[in-house]
């Protein structure tokens, strides 16, 4: 099997076509068909069919398109090993949801990491980047957040694109407001309290196989009207600082940061619903040392904020 078809394979999967995929690639189209032709015949499968509307992938060719990116990420990844055996840069990639405990863990590692030569990426995003840097984008860990009744999807989608998952927390979102708030001063609070006040939210809720609108829809049905839409966590502490009359949903927040910005976390006595933060990787990964003691810093960070945690084995 030819290396090279299998990746101009998955660029036609990606692209849909022929034509456009020949373009990415540099070379002529004709060259191009003729070598997922060998490519097929060498598998003895029909990975595309043709029609008049386009080529898409058989069941066959998607089963094929996700083993092939599998096999091709292993190859670059030997390649880039001993590209640069002699310099042995320490590397660690992680996606995240925007939540402060896993910051906050993640800013004690920083602190931690020793190693002369080393390569860190952290991002904050939703599920479906979670799982696409990993696939597509050479992340080698990721943390799903996701609400408890989904999880059947999710797993089933982890399992489509092989992918190996641990539970690390469950938990239940709490109000974040500042402590000026006209919410932090009640002693008990209901989602009806909410009504009328200012939510902060972030505007990009994913869910495997189900549409935006069910999703989105799900995802803000809070008593509350109002709405501002981030697609980053710094500038909610700002907002929520700045403006008393805002409130958002968060997991847990570590102490240090609800004084430094002068917040409070409130339990809502009737918002009862369970979300689940997941660590994933790919199947067979081998965690590196630095995965380790993030993980750690991690599993130290939640303790502080559930004394009883557990991580899972």
């Amino acid at each position: 099997m030819n290396t090279l078809h299998m990746r101009y394979a998955i660029e036609v999967a990606k692209q849909g076509s022929i034509n456009k995929a020949a373009e990415v690639l540099h070379i002529a189209q004709p060259n191009l068909s003729r070598c997922i032709k060998e490519l097929e015949g060498s598998l003895g499968i029909t990975i595309f069919d043709r029609s008049a509307k386009g080529i898409t992938l058989t069941p066959d060719g998607e089963e094929f398109f996700n083993y092939a990116q599998m096999v091709l990420h292993q190859l670059d990844d030997l390649d880039a090993f001993y590209r640069h055996r002699t310099s042995r840069r320490a590397r660690f990639s992680i996606s995240v949801p925007r939540g402060s405990y896993i910051a906050d863990a993640f800013a004690t590692f920083t602190k931690d990491v020793s190693d002369p030569s080393c390569e860190i990426h952290y991002m904050e995003t939703n599920s479906s980047k979670v799982v696409e840097n990993i696939l597509d984008a050479d992340y080698r860990l990721g943390i799903l957040r996701y609400a408890v009744d989904f999880e059947p999807l999710f797993l089933d989608w982890l399992e489509e694109n092989h992918l190996s998952h641990e539970e690390l927390l469950t938990f239940q979102y709490q109000l974040l407001c500042s402590k000026y708030s006209p919410l932090a001063q009640k002693e008990q609070l209901t989602t009806a309290d909410l009504a009328g006040h200012l939510e902060l939210t972030h505007g990009d809720p994913f869910v495997p196989t189900l549409p935006l609108s069910t999703v989105r829809h799900d995802a803000f049905r809070t008593v509350s009207d109002r709405r501002i839409f981030l697609f980053e966590r710094g500038s909610q502490f700002d907002i929520l600082t700045e403006n008393p009359d805002t409130f958002m949903w968060v997991s847990a927040i570590p102490e240090k940061l609800l004084e430094r910005y002068g917040l409070v976390q409130r339990v809502v006595s009737d918002s009862t619903r369970a979300y689940r933060d997941t660590l994933i990787y790919r199947e067979n990964y081998q965690r590196t040392a630095l995965d380790e003691k993030f993980l750690n810093h991690l599993h130290d960070t939640i303790r502080t904020l559930f004394p009883d945690y557990q991580p899972s084995k």
